[in-house]
């Protein structure tokens, strides 16, 4: 079954709005992880909004599933947070410190050098390397050439558009899936997943080994709790 990755950061992102440590954000993720989640991940940029550096290096020694470290290698303390933390799984996200969320993969055929020099490096300390793409089969050749492990498709586009056409929404996603598995390249997805849209893009998306989802899944544990919300999520990824 495709694993469950629970990002926590909008839970970070309530506890820094009163300040102190209320929601726990420790005692959240091990609940996520006692409550079914298959892993942990977590996305820290600059300003520090949500994740802080500190919350990563506090919650390596505790994560007992997988633990996902999402954001930007073009960050120096990013590329520092993760080899001294050397988590099961590293994502790598082109964001900019302006984005209020992440809104695009890499190219990876302009920047083929760069990851292909970071990507070693992550893997030599046993790091399995994910690359956050579009659906764009160009991007997705252009990612096994940097020697990454996974690709993470940016599921945006057919969030957006599920409702509208699923059929149409999906069927980008169903080519480069096919791509990456014709390739070699292990499958990961997310951003703006949620309850309605989850079961049909993990039907049709083959060899889909990893869903990470935070935003939506937090949402709808206001309404059903949080135990109960990640069983609704892993339910819609069964077979």
């Amino acid at each position: 079954m495709t694993k469950l990755s629970v990002n926590i950061n909008k839970l970070a992102l309530i506890r820094n709005s009163r300040g102190g440590n209320n929601p726990n954000l420790l005692k959240a993720a091990l609940d996520c992880e006692i409550f079914g989640a298959n892993g942990i991940t977590v996305h820290p940029r600059p300003d520090e909004r949500h994740i802080k550096y500190t919350d990563v290096y506090e919650l390596s020694h505790i994560i007992k599933t997988e633990f996902n470290i999402e954001g930007n290698p073009k960050e120096s303390k990013f590329i520092e947070l993760v080899q001294t933390v050397k988590p099961q799984q590293v994502t790598l996200v082109p964001d900019t410190n302006s984005q209020l969320t992440s809104d695009h993969g890499w190219d990876t055929l302009k920047e083929k050098d760069f990851l292909v020099d970071i990507i070693a490096k992550f893997k030599a300390l046993g790091i399995r390397t994910c690359v956050f793409v579009d659906p764009d089969l160009r991007m997705i050749e252009g990612a096994k050439d940097t020697g990454a492990d996974r690709i993470e498709l940016y599921t945006e586009s057919y969030a957006t558009n599920f409702h509208r056409d699923s059929k149409a929404a999906i069927a980008p996603y169903v080519l480069a899936a096919h791509k990456a598995n014709e390739i070699g390249l292990g499958i990961n997805a997310g951003h703006d997943l949620d309850k309605e849209n989850l079961r049909y893009f993990a039907q049709n998306i083959p060899n889909l080994l990893e869903v990470s989802i935070g935003h939506a899944l937090v949402c709808d544990a206001l309404y059903w709790g949080l135990e109960n919300t990640i069983q609704i999520y892993k339910r819609c990824l069964e077979n």
